[in-house]
């Protein structure tokens, strides 16, 4: 009885993670669709904008770069150099050295000839200790913030308070931005003054050629686990990101690259930290969250768009140990934010964000994790004990493996229509392989990372997990073309 019990357990089991891929992967689907247009759209959009057209017309507002570091010495001074570069009337950079414990403050010093300076604060979000402001005689633009460690939330919320300017880029300190991507992103905010946040497209510089903070060529990277996660953003930001800001249901701007209205934000309390609202690993998703929770609860119009040309390069991890650190930690800031938020989820009261956007990250991101994992070991076990029929086992390997495949191609061909980043024709053959190989192996493992990484948040677990980088200018330059 209880044998006959548990195989109508499993079999219903395997009803439920079937329906939950068909769900998962048909929403991926239609969002690919919509990114589609979405795409489109912009294209025909830029084809009538000059840039430099754009820049020229009055009105167009300074913005403060702020780029939170720790311990990054290993890239800090190419990032800010690539900074220094950008093609923008007026903007200043806000460096905020974050209780580092490697040589990150004494390389930008030397670096950038930074001397003891004042600047008075804007803002007075609560943030750890200040040690001392620096300013840089070779580039006036150019401010650095010594303070005691508090976490990335802390240190952005302390840039926060001396920004001087309606706008600011939230940036990564081991991030390059192209020279053109704060006049792209700034875009938005010109063309809509209700526009209050605004997100770019991050791709991976490993196996790129870089020389003083610019991205020279684009190739992919050597390792097979770098080359899954460039697949991996491609699919993240051109098919999912765009796809969601195409119906006005942004949800996430990458804390590596997003400009945001000053006084929205400092409205809103700042980032989350331990001295405002309490901290979160993913503080930039809970601060777009919040900002659709208070424009909604406030009744005021805004707009959060997602800008698909702006390009940050980022070093991605490179060793299995690191990549599990960071995609537990993205499952832990995502499932963090959700119950945070939960008064959101299915209320009229917040639109599309409340109806669409948070059910979908709710119960097939975040939760889906888990149902993922376990419904690989229910096949398993299935097929283990003899109960997989012919049609079951065509319908999982179609919604688990056959049906990802498509949509992994699906954006790489998003990638080849809109930009062509990569111009090596073998570059992109190796893309739609690894659309095809990533399903056997890799997936999985990420899958079984983000159900680990919803445990880490039901524990209660707060640790931010370090990264070890290799440096832009430790990178071998690919050979000439």
């Amino acid at each position: 009885m209880i044998g006959h019990l548990a195989r109508h357990l499993l079999i219903g089991f395997n009803v439920l993670v079937l329906i939950y891929f068909a769900a998962l992967n048909t929403s991926y689907l239609v969002m690919s669709l919509i990114a589609f247009r979405g795409i489109r759209r912009h294209e025909r959009r830029l084809r009538s904008l000059v840039l430099t057209d754009l820049l020229s017309t009055e009105g167009v507002p300074p913005v403060t770069i702020i780029a939170p570091a720790y311990n990054e010495g290993q890239t800090c001074v190419e990032s800010v150099r690539s900074l220094l570069t950008l093609e923008y009337e007026q903007f200043e950079i806000l460096f905020v050295n974050d209780g580092s414990r490697d040589d990150t403050l004494e390389r930008m010093r030397e670096a950038f000839e930074l001397v003891p300076a004042a600047r008075l604060p804007t803002a007075e979000i609560a943030t750890a200790p200040l040690r001392r402001v620096y300013q840089s005689r070779r580039h006036p633009n150019l401010w650095l913030i010594d303070k005691e460690n508090g976490g990335k939330a802390d240190a952005l919320n302390a840039g926060l308070n001396l920004c001087l300017t309606p706008l600011f880029c939230a940036v990564d300190a081991d991030s390059l931005l192209e020279r053109d991507a704060l006049t792209r992103i700034v875009r938005p905010f010109l063309e809509d003054a209700s526009t209050v946040a605004a997100g770019g497209v991050i791709r991976i510089i490993n196996g790129c050629s870089v020389r003083n903070g610019v991205v020279e060529r684009v190739r992919m990277p050597r390792g097979l686990l770098a080359r899954f996660q460039v697949l991996d953003y491609l699919r993240s930001f051109l098919a999912g990101r765009m796809g969601w800001n195409s119906i006005g249901a942004t949800l996430i701007i990458s804390g590596a690259f997003g400009v945001f209205r000053r006084s929205t934000v400092v409205a809103t309390g700042g980032y989350a930290s331990d001295r405002t609202t309490g901290a979160t690993v993913g503080e930039d998703m809970e601060l777009v969250v919040r900002l659709h929770r208070y424009c909604r609860e406030q009744g005021m119009p805004y707009r959060i768009d997602f800008v698909p040309d702006p390009v940050a390069w980022t070093e991605c991890p490179e060793t299995l140990r690191t990549l599990a650190r960071q995609r537990d930690r993205w499952q832990r800031g995502m499932a963090e934010t959700l119950v945070r938020h939960r008064v959101m989820l299915l209320n009229p009261r917040y639109g599309r964000i409340g109806l669409v956007a948070f059910p979908y990250f709710t119960f097939l991101e975040t939760l889906g994790a888990g149902i993922e994992v376990l419904g690989y070991a229910a096949f398993a076990l299935t097929l283990a004990l003899g109960l997989g029929s012919k049609i079951y086992m065509v319908g999982f390997f179609s919604a688990a493996f056959a049906f990802g495949m498509v949509l992994s191609i699906a954006a790489v061909a998003l990638e080849e229509l809109g930009f062509r980043r990569y111009p090596e024709r073998v570059d992109l053959v190796r893309l739609f392989a690894l659309a095809a190989l990533e399903n056997f192996g890799y997936r999985q493992l990420i899958s079984c990372w983000r159900a680990l990484g919803l445990v880490s948040a039901l524990r209660g677990r707060t640790a931010w997990g370090e990264q070890q980088r290799r440096g832009f200018t430790a990178r071998k330059p690919a050979a000439a073309a």
